[in-house]
C-alpha cells in the first residue's frame, strides 16, 4: 500500500511528506532505538513516543517511510528537518501505542 492510500485509512495528523507513493508493508512499535535498528523491517511505518532527530537517524538505517509520534507528543523543528532530508513522513496521533499500532495493523491488512 501506498503512503498516500495509508493515509486515506489512518487519519494521522502528516507534519511531512515527501514521497506519497512510498510503499508501506508493515508497522513496528518500539521506543528502543536500538530494537528498531536490529528488529524493524524496511518499509514501515515506526510508532513510537521518541520525539528527537535521532528517531529519523534510526528510521533511515532500518529504512522506515513514516515515524508516526503517540500521545500527541509535540515535534520539534530539527526532526521535522531531519525528516524532510531523509524523505521520511512524520505523523502524530494523540492515540497511545496500543490503539494507534491497531489501527495501522488493521490499515495494512486491507
Amino acid at each position: 500500500m501506498t503512503l498516500e492510500e495509508f493515509l486515506d485509512v489512518c487519519p494521522f495528523e502528516v507534519l511531512t511528506l515527501i514521497d506519497k507513493n512510498a510503499q508501506i508493508t508493515a508497522g513496528y512499535t518500539s521506543d528502543l532505538l536500538s530494537d528498531v535498528m536490529a528488529n524493524c523491517p524496511a518499509e514501515s511505518v515506526l510508532i513510537t513516543v521518541q520525539n528527537h532527530k535521532n528517531t529519523v537517524a534510526v528510521a533511515t538505517l532500518a529504512d522506515c517511510k513514516a515515524i508516526l509520534v503517540c500521545h500527541g507528543r509535540e515535534i520539534p523543528q530539527d526532526m521535522i528537518d531531519a525528516a524532510g532530508s531523509e524523505e521520511i513522513a512524520i505523523l502524530k496521533t494523540p492515540l497511545n501505542q496500543f490503539e494507534a499500532s491497531y489501527m495501522v495493523a488493521k490499515a495494512l491488512s486491507i
